[in-house]
């Protein structure tokens, strides 16, 4: 029987801990502000002008697209992981990843047959969202047409990463026929960004995260019944190809968004369910999943303040640092347990 005690007690030290990680990203990068003037200026006291503008403009929208990015792809892999029945498969497993990075690629590496004017509309900002978003669609589209076919996961997930293996084949070809800027810009995009999203790219990604949410929510049940396997699963009833719809939806939508705003990032997805259950040993979803979330916005929060490099001008791309900061807190916690929680 469940210790309910001891896990309000775990969330009662995520939140903390999530609200602590918040002030503090707020607080550090290339200025130093106070804390105390961190929170006059988000309760709207009176603040240092110039302060106050960094942290609105700035600041706070790439600490809520922290929160959302962690969050959202660290769900996205509980759910891929639990509907696979595999511990190494995350929210990128169906190709979606892949996918954005084509449709990037298109149009960047691909912008020099279009005129200069043309080209310059194109490589906008709301064109790379945009490419990305649709070069995660047209893979979803289909994985689902595939996903209608088949009924075994397991060749779902092979078609998902050879549908991966394509997309990278076709931007290889493109690079390779691209001039240096072009390379170079798309080589940003794909180190992944926090930072650069106006309030208008925070809205229609706070949108995109609580639809996946939701959804996930509502396949909370079903996930702890696919625990028991594919068959026990459809012998209680449970509609399997209706429940891998939504937990697919769930996930594209969780992905596709958050790679359209931030760029592809690694590592959060794939290994933020694995550290949260070392401390929360429960298989419920009803515990996990919102565990989970609370873990990867925490840890996307730490990396992101590691990230902003305190009190200087440069800014390490964000995927390097979760790979870097994060894999060995994984193996260090998976040797120390000797198995992996599943």
């Amino acid at each position: 029987m469940e210790n309910n005690k001891s896990y309000r007690l775990y969330f009662a030290l995520m939140l903390l801990t999530l609200l602590v990680c918040f002030i503090i990203n707020l607080s550090l990068g290339s200025v130093s502000i106070p804390f105390k003037d961190v929170l006059s200026s988000l309760m709207g006291s009176n603040a240092k002008e110039s302060w106050h503008y960094i942290i609105i403009n700035y600041r706070l929208p790439k600490s809520l697209t922290a929160i959302m990015t962690g969050g959202g792809l660290a769900v996205a892999g509980l759910l891929m992981q639990t509907l696979f029945r595999n511990p190494l498969a995350g929210p990128f497993v169906l190709g979606l990843s892949s996918g954005a990075s084509l449709g990037v690629a298109i149009l960047i590496l691909g912008a020099g047959m279009f005129g200069g004017a043309v080209g310059g509309l194109l490589l906008h900002s709301w064109g790379l969202v945009l490419a990305s978003a649709l070069g995660s669609f047209f893979v979803l589209l289909a994985v689902m047409a595939v996903a209608l076919r088949i009924k075994d996961t397991m060749a779902l997930l092979i078609i998902g990463l050879m549908f991966g293996s394509v997309t990278g084949a076709i931007v290889s070809v493109l690079s390779y026929f691209s001039d240096a800027e072009q390379l170079q810009q798309y080589i940003f995009w794909s180190f992944g960004s926090l930072g650069n999203l106006s309030w208008n790219n925070i809205i229609i990604l706070l949108i995109c995260f609580i639809i996946g949410i939701l959804t996930s929510i509502i396949c909370i049940k079903p996930l702890n019944i696919l625990l028991l396997g594919e068959n026990y699963a459809k012998s209680m009833g449970l509609n399997f190809k209706r429940t891998t719809f939504l937990i697919i939806i769930a996930t594209s939508i969780l992905a596709g968004g958050i790679t359209a705003f931030a760029g592809p990032i690694a590592f959060i997805g794939l290994a933020v369910p694995h550290l949260t259950r070392q401390f929360i040993t429960t298989s419920n979803h009803k515990i996990l999943l919102p565990a989970v979330l609370l873990c990867g916005s925490i840890l996307m929060l730490i990396c992101d303040t590691i990230a902003q490099i305190p009190l200087s001008e440069f800014t390490l791309p964000i995927n390097a640092i979760t790979s870097l900061f994060g894999a060995p807190i994984v193996i260090w916690l998976l040797v120390r347990k000797r198995k992996l929680l599943f």
